[in-house]
C-alpha cells in the first residue's frame, strides 16, 4: 500500500513516521509511584511485542517515580501529562522519550515556552492528544464533537508550538465513534504532515473493543493513513499489543509470528476443528519466523488451503493429514493432528 509522506520523529531508539514501519504502543495501569509493578507491567508489554509504553503522570508523587523507571527499562516510554507544566519538565528531566500534552491546557505562553525549550533541548517529541469528549467549549457550541472539530482543537495545539519553534509533534485524534474517528483522521491526514497516532478511544470490553479498533484503525492503515496505533481497551494492556500487532499483521504491515488460517466449520467437518485449531494456536504463540499454518476441517477446502501455507492440516473422518510446502508429510489420527504439527513445524525450523 502507498503510505501518506509525513515528518520523522524519534522517540527513544524508534522512529515514528515516514517509511518506518507502524509502531504498537500500550499504555501502563498501574500506578506509575508502585515502581516494581509498573516495571513488572512493562516488560510484560515489552515481551508481547510492544515497541513504546506510556505511563500516566498526574501528580508530583508519580513524578519522583520518573528516574527509577527509566533507568530500569530500555524500551521507549511516554509520559502521559494533562494540566501540569511541571510534570512535562520532571519527566524530560527524567529521561522520558515523548511527552504527551497539549500546550494549549498548561497555562501560561511562559509555561508553554519552557516545556517546548525543554523537550527541543533534550530531543524529546511532543504528543498532542485531541478526544471528543475534551473539546473546547467553544468547538462544542459551533461544531460540537465532530471530526472538524476534533481536527481544528489539535491544529490550535499544533500552532502553539510550531510558534515556538518546536515542530518534533506527533497528533492523535480520538473518538468513541469509529465512524467520526475514521472521518478525523481522513481530514487530518491533509492538513498535516506530522505523524499520525491512531486509536479509537473508550472502544470497551476486549471483544467490542477489538471489534471497533480492527474496523477504524485497519482502515486507515489501508488509506495508508497512521504511524504509530493503540488499541484502547479495557482489559490487560498485554491484549492491546496482542490486537495491535494482529491488525497490523491483518492488513500486511507487519510478517513476523505465525499466520493461522483456518476454515469456518460446517456439516462436512468430521474433526473437532474448533478444538484442534485453538490447541494449534496455543503451541505456536512463541514463533518468530514469519511462517503461515493452515488448519482446515475437510477435504473440500483443506487440502487446496494448505498447500498454499507453509504448513498444514486437513481433516477427515477422525483423522487428518499434515502438509508442508504443499506436499502431504503424513497422516495422523485425530487426537495427535495438533501437537504433530507442531513438532513438524519445530523440526522443520529448527533444521533437525
Amino acid at each position: 500500500m502507498n503510505r501518506k509522506k509525513t515528518k520523522i520523529i524519534r522517540v527513544g531508539d524508534k522512529y515514528i513516521g515516514g517509511a518506518y514501519s507502524v509502531s504498537v504502543q500500550s499504555m501502563c495501569n498501574t500506578k506509575t509511584d508502585d515502581i516494581d509493578a509498573t516495571l513488572a507491567q512493562i516488560e510484560a508489554l515489552e515481551k508481547a511485542g510492544c515497541d513504546i509504553v506510556r505511563l500516566a503522570v498526574p501528580d508530583a508523587v508519580a513524578a519522583r517515580a520518573l528516574p527509577d523507571i527509566r533507568k530500569n527499562c530500555k524500551i521507549p516510554l511516554v509520559a502521559d501529562i494533562h494540566f501540569d507544566y511541571k510534570l512535562a519538565l520532571a519527566a524530560v528531566e527524567a529521561g522520558f522519550d515523548k511527552i504527551r500534552i497539549n500546550p494549549g491546557n498548561i497555562g501560561s505562553a511562559e509555561k508553554v515556552r519552557l516545556v517546548a525549550d525543554a523537550c527541543r533541548y533534550n530531543g524529546v517529541p511532543i504528543r498532542i492528544g485531541v478526544n471528543s469528549g475534551s473539546l473546547e467549549k467553544d468547538l462544542m457550541e459551533t461544531l460540537g464533537p465532530t471530526p472538524e472539530a476534533l481536527c481544528e482543537s489539535a491544529m490550535r495545539h499544533v500552532r502553539i508550538l510550531e510558534e515556538l519553534n518546536f515542530d518534533d509533534i506527533c497528533i492523535s485524534i480520538k473518538s468513541s465513534s469509529v465512524t467520526d474517528t475514521v472521518a478525523a483522521y481522513r481530514l487530518m491526514s491533509v492538513m498535516t504532515e506530522h505523524p499520525l497516532h491512531l486509536g479509537v478511544t473508550e472502544t470497551g470490553t476486549p471483544y467490542m473493543g477489538i471489534v471497533k479498533s480492527a474496523a477504524g484503525i485497519g482502515s486507515l492503515l489501508m488509506d495508508g493513513i497512521g504511524s504509530t496505533i493503540r488499541v484502547s481497551l479495557t482489559a490487560d494492556p498485554v491484549e492491546e499489543v496482542k490486537a495491535g500487532l494482529a491488525i497490523l499483521k491483518a492488513v500486511g504491515l507487519r510478517n513476523e509470528g505465525v499466520n493461522i488460517i483456518s476454515c469456518p466449520t460446517c456439516g462436512r467437518t468430521n474433526i473437532d476443528l474448533i478444538g484442534t485449531v485453538n490447541k494449534v494456536e496455543e503451541l505456536l504463540k512463541d514463533i518468530k519466523t514469519p511462517i503461515t499454518v493452515a488448519v482446515m476441517g475437510c477435504a473440500v477446502n483443506g487440502p487446496g488451503e494448505a498447500r498454499e501455507a507453509d504448513y498444514g492440516l486437513a481433516g477427515g473422518l477422525g483423522e487428518g493429514v499434515l502438509f508442508k510446502n504443499g506436499e502431504i508429510v503424513k497422516k495422523v489420527p485425530e487426537e495427535k493432528l495438533a501437537e504433530a504439527l507442531y513438532e513438524l513445524i519445530m523440526q522443520e525450523e529448527k533444521g533437525v
